[in-house]
């Protein structure tokens, strides 16, 4: 299917120059002089080299249909990590390129979309908030309010995240996956 250059987004994978790409990050850029254009982080799906490219807002793009399936994360395996199709409990291995940063939040058993391309997995998406339990916390400071300050905490996965004043360690949260942010306190 053709799509203009800059309706390109994070995750898609399109035909270029005879091989297939996914968008790692799209960005739409307009200089000072001449027209928009979408600058493009693309991976090569076969060999995994990376490469930046420049989409303008009139060019044509062959964008490739993908499979979506429910897999459900089981565990790391080695560098890859094991998942299992919710639905053939087919068992497939996916690189940590390709889980990127999200890694640190995987949880055994949380539920994930993968889309693949003729077998090959590409992308993953994890749900967007995962709860996880703080485990390091700067005491509160006399005189912040709770409403303006954050203070720096660390999870139990070792990331670190800005809390407010309120929250100590010990304490489950309810953390934004794709901005690494507080979102509130785990009410169950």
């Amino acid at each position: 299917m053709k799509v203009n250059g800059s309706a390109l987004r994070s995750g898609n994978v399109i035909d270029h120059n005879g091989k297939l790409y996914v968008v790692l990050r799209g960005q739409n850029v307009t200089p000072g002089k001449g027209g928009t254009f979408m600058q493009c982080e693309l991976r090569d799906i076969r060999t995994g080299v990376k490469i930046t490219e420049r989409f303008r807002s009139t060019e044509q793009v062959e964008r490739v249909s993908l499979d979506d399936a429910e897999f459900q994360y089981l565990y790391k395996d080695g560098d890859n990590f094991a998942f299992m199709n919710t639905e053939t409990y087919d068992q497939v291995s996916v690189s940590p390129d390709i889980v990127g940063d999200q890694a640190d939040f995987l949880q055994e058993g949380m539920k994930c979309m993968i889309r693949s391309f003729e077998g090959t997995p590409l992308t993953i998406e994890l749900p967007q908030t995962v709860v996880m339990e703080i485990v390091e916390t700067e005491p509160i400071v006399k005189g912040q309010t709770a409403s303006s300050s954050y203070k720096p905490a660390k999870l139990e996965n070792g990331a670190r995240i800005m809390v407010p004043p309120h929250i100590d360690a010990g304490t489950r949260v309810v953390v934004n996956i794709a901005e690494r942010a507080y979102v509130e306190r785990f009410k169950g």
